[in-house]
């Protein structure tokens, strides 16, 4: 990836969302790296609330413990494209987001 336009991809999944028995996010990020996207980003939220209205909370006295996770990658759009098909395949209930963002610097690595 280049500096330029480019996407960026989030996708908002709860603690607790797993696939083929592992967590989706680690999921996701396996398969950002085998179609050769840029990277991606995992981030585990502190609070937050999604379609059902339920608030998920890190606090000591909560009575949830799936907190929110947020997955995010920049790639080009050809990239963001490719792993489309695979989160339509695992996901169910989430929200995705791509948004138009300006890379200014991308210091590749040695794998792409």
């Amino acid at each position: 990836m280049k500096p330029g336009l480019a996407k960026r991809l989030r996708i908002y999944l709860g603690e607790s969302d797993h696939y083929q028995g592992q967590p989706l996010y680690h999921w996701i990020v396996k398969k950002a790296r085998e179609l050769g996207l840029a990277g991606a980003t995992v981030y585990r939220g502190i609070e937050g609330f999604g379609a059902t209205s339920r608030i998920h909370s890190a606090r000591l006295l909560a009575l949830s413990s799936d907190l929110p996770i947020l997955v995010e990658i920049v790639d080009t759009e050809p990239y963001i494209e490719k792993i489309l098909p695979f989160l339509q395949e695992c996901l169910s209930g989430s929200l995705l987001t791509i948004e138009d963002v300006e890379v200014l610097k991308y210091k590749e690595g040695a794998s792409k």
